[in-house]
């Protein structure tokens, strides 16, 4: 028996291997995000597939996972991973600052959703104590499946994935109390409810506690000894053992796996190993998330949705307005932009990967039978699938509200419009404070823009005129004094973003001059035929001072290493330009 679940474990790891190296590639060349592809690699080679067919001819069996339990220890492991390295890009004090989503928005959100949605299955004849496990369960979104989207397309620090992940967060501190009231719930304990869950709080606060307190005082030494043993072997050892130990400590407390490895990454970004740690971890983190996204896939059962599609249907639907509408409400109340909402609800609607645990214990429970598990099951796999799709949508209502000018009011004061001779700067991260103090230096006055809130608030605190606002808008780029201005220098690292920002100035002021930060060579020639009049793209300029620095340590003269840099820096800036040389 040992023998044959080891090979059973040996194949199903092929099958994988096959999915993620041939499958997968392949659905990517259709243009589709990898969290798709490997949902429905799970999907095709799963035992609701072409698994269904192994019976009638054997060969099949090679090729398809016979027993998907067996990879999901595998799969939560990619998501302690992604969590761990979400954790290692914010700050204490960046988590801070989301405080109000976390514990507002997230409320609000989660409360609301759940009380609707048990309401909507009651009209599909759940009994109330099966309705309110059903809207439990369907409230909570996707931490894996929309931080994964927000990483992959560098969004994971920007506002959208910050109040995402702000939102998120609440929900994962939600699994423990929702766990006990399907526990109570499926069974006739006599102990009382509210002090179950006090009982749990209490374990839960002592978790966290623990976790910080190890981080705050024991992980850099721990680190620290690690490195002075030589090797990044012992490195990525006492990695794995942060990342799985904190998991282990908020599981035990009944708290979210994924909550424990976010809080260590939290406090492993603090010390001065963070860079090592992200570079170590990224190819562990990408190949066990897709593991875990083939599960969701493998989970979907094509019988059901076959048969029962006109109910599939209608409570998908019914999913996916009723938590785009609260989600999008949430966070509007808590002060974020319509714009801001809107895409974030576009990421929050979909159910998430928590709704499989929870009816599995319901059903286990009793509290729901399980073709009503099975039913909701494939509802919640489906709209899984659909998070890409929602969030592309949302940002295309995003766009044409920016484009109908109704978009969130900016802050610029009106005498802006009166300046003379300034610089406007699109995006004020580092590049865009780099240029500012470079031209502030010089005593030309600088008005810079940029659509992170935290970040405007902490750079006026320095004495900057920053402020809110979307460079893409007209009336934005009025009050920023567009008529009097006397170049426009975009930084912001989103490509659209920056060629929307282009196009918006060129219709306003056709002869000024846009200086134009781009990722490559590509993004340069969209920039210029946006209309931009000097590119510089990161790559290049990169490549270039490597260069550089090489021809100096081979003992070249300052005066040879200008003069051959400058040569390849025109040639290359020409192949940008698609200039013939």
């Amino acid at each position: 028996m040992h023998a044959g679940s080891h090979e059973i474990l040996i194949k199903d790891a092929l099958v994988f291997l096959i999915a993620a190296g041939l499958v997968v590639p392949a659905l990517r060349m259709l243009k589709l995000p990898a969290v798709v592809g490997f949902i429905l690699a799970g999907v095709a080679l799963g035992p609701w597939g072409l698994g269904s067919f192994s019976d009638t001819w054997a060969p099949l069996g090679m090729f398809t996972i016979a027993e998907p339990e067996a990879a999901a220890p595998f799969a939560e492991l990619g998501v302690l991973f992604l969590l761990f390295l979400l954790g290692l890009e914010l700050s204490v004090e960046q988590l801070w600052s989301l405080r109000r989503i976390v514990f507002g928005a997230g409320i609000v959100q989660a409360a609301a959703s759940a009380i609707l949605l048990a309401l909507l299955a009651t009209v599909f004849d759940f009994d109330l104590t099966a309705a309110i496990v059903v809207g439990l369960a369907l409230a909570l979104s996707s931490t894996a499946v929309v931080m994964q989207l927000m990483t992959a397309n560098h969004q994971a620090s920007a506002p959208v994935g910050r109040t995402a992940l702000g939102v998120l967060l609440f929900q994962d501190i939600l699994v423990a109390p929702i766990l006990i009231f399907v526990g109570f719930a499926s069974s006739e304990a006599g102990a009382n409810l509210g002090t179950v869950l006090l009982e749990a709080a209490v374990q839960g606060v002592l978790a966290v506690g623990i976790l910080l307190v190890i981080g705050r005082f024991l992980l850099r030494r721990l680190f620290q000894m690690a490195a002075d043993a030589g090797g990044r072997d012992f490195l990525m050892a006492i990695t794995l053992l942060t990342v799985v130990g904190a998991a282990v400590l908020t599981a035990s407390a009944g708290l979210s796996i994924a909550l424990g490895a976010f809080l260590a990454g939290l406090m492993l970004g603090e010390t001065e190993f963070k860079h090592q740690t992200e570079v170590d971890l990224d190819p562990f983190k990408g190949l066990l998330l897709g593991l875990f996204f083939m599960t969701v896939g493998l989970g979907l059962d094509l019988g059901v949705i076959a048969r029962e599609w006109p109910l599939v249907l209608m409570g998908l639907i019914a999913l996916l307005v009723v938590k785009y509408v609260i989600a999008w409400a949430a966070v509007r109340i808590f002060g974020r932009s319509p714009e801001l909402a809107t895409e974030t609800a576009g990421l929050l609607a979909p159910a998430g990967e928590f709704a499989f645990v929870v009816l599995a214990a319901g059903a286990a429970g009793g509290v729901i039978t399980g073709d009503q598990a099975t039913l909701v099951s494939a509802v919640a796999g489906l709209s899984m699938l659909l998070i890409p799709v929602t969030w592309r949508g949302s940002q295309s209502v995003v766009r044409r509200m920016q484009r109908k000018g109704h978009g969130h009011a900016t802050t610029l004061p009106a005498e802006k419009a009166e300046l003379e001779n300034h610089v406007i700067i699109a995006g004020f991260g580092r590049v865009g404070q780099a240029v500012a103090r470079i031209l502030d230096e010089e005593n030309t006055r600088v008005v810079a823009l940029d659509s992170r809130p935290d970040t405007v608030a902490r750079l006026r605190k320095q004495g900057w005129s920053v402020y809110f606002g979307d460079g893409a808008r007209k009336e934005i780029l009025d009050k920023a004094g567009l008529s009097g201005a006397a170049m426009v220098v975009v930084t912001i690292d989103d490509p659209q973003a920056a060629e929307h920002i282009v196009r918006a100035v060129r219709r306003g002021r056709p002869e000024i001059p846009i200086l134009a930060r781009a990722q490559d060579a590509d993004h340069s020639r969209s920039l210029f035929q946006a209309g931009a009049t000097h590119v510089v793209p990161d790559a290049i300029e990169a490549g270039l001072q490597m260069s550089a620095r090489a021809l100096e340590q081979f003992g070249y003269t300052p005066e040879t290493v200008r003069s051959l840099i400058g040569a390849e820096r025109d040639a290359e800036y020409r192949k940008a330009t698609l200039e013939k040389a």
